[in-house]
């Protein structure tokens, strides 16, 4: 019987994190990127070397930062994350240029052989077209339940 990764490349992993579609970004336990494909760079606009060693504040709106950084430090102390295995997140992220966009996330907590927390790889994806169209759909639905409300 073949093994069940008979037929792949030996780099095969490799090679599905950095072509992913998605962005996948790896952060140590003190929140440094460590990890940074092309999906990440199409996405927040930073280059692989402008992106590596840096904080995750990079892509962190500022008035967000705190929280971000309660929850992380929580989680990489030991604690539970909020978030269990596969939970969607939705969160606005910081493109290179000062925008601010709109992105949907899964995470994976890493661990050493001991169970040590080592970091947290995250995989993102830029949702904010679907956002402001569905901004928009909002904004046209309450004004027209403004117009058909009757007159008080």
């Amino acid at each position: 019987m073949n093994a069940p990764s008979a037929g792949l490349p030996d780099d095969f992993a490799a090679r599905l994190v950095a072509g992913c579609p998605d962005a996948v970004i790896y952060a140590d336990a003190q929140g440094r990127i460590r990890f940074w494909n092309e999906a990440a760079t199409r996405i927040f606009g930073y280059a692989e070397a402008e992106a590596l060693g840096q904080s995750l504040d990079l892509i962190i709106p500022e008035r967000l930062r705190e929280r971000h950084w309660h929850g992380y430090e929580h989680v990489m102390s030991g604690g539970a994350s909020r978030y269990g295995a596969g939970d969607l997140l939705a969160v606005p992220a910081r493109h290179k240029d000062g925008r601010q966009i709109s992105v949907e996330f899964t995470i994976l907590a890493m661990h050493d052989d001991a169970g040590a927390m080592l970091g947290i790889a995250a995989f993102l994806r830029d949702v904010t077209a679907r956002f402001e169209e569905v901004r928009g759909l909002r904004r046209e639905l309450a004004a027209l339940k403004a117009q058909s409300s009757p007159s008080a």
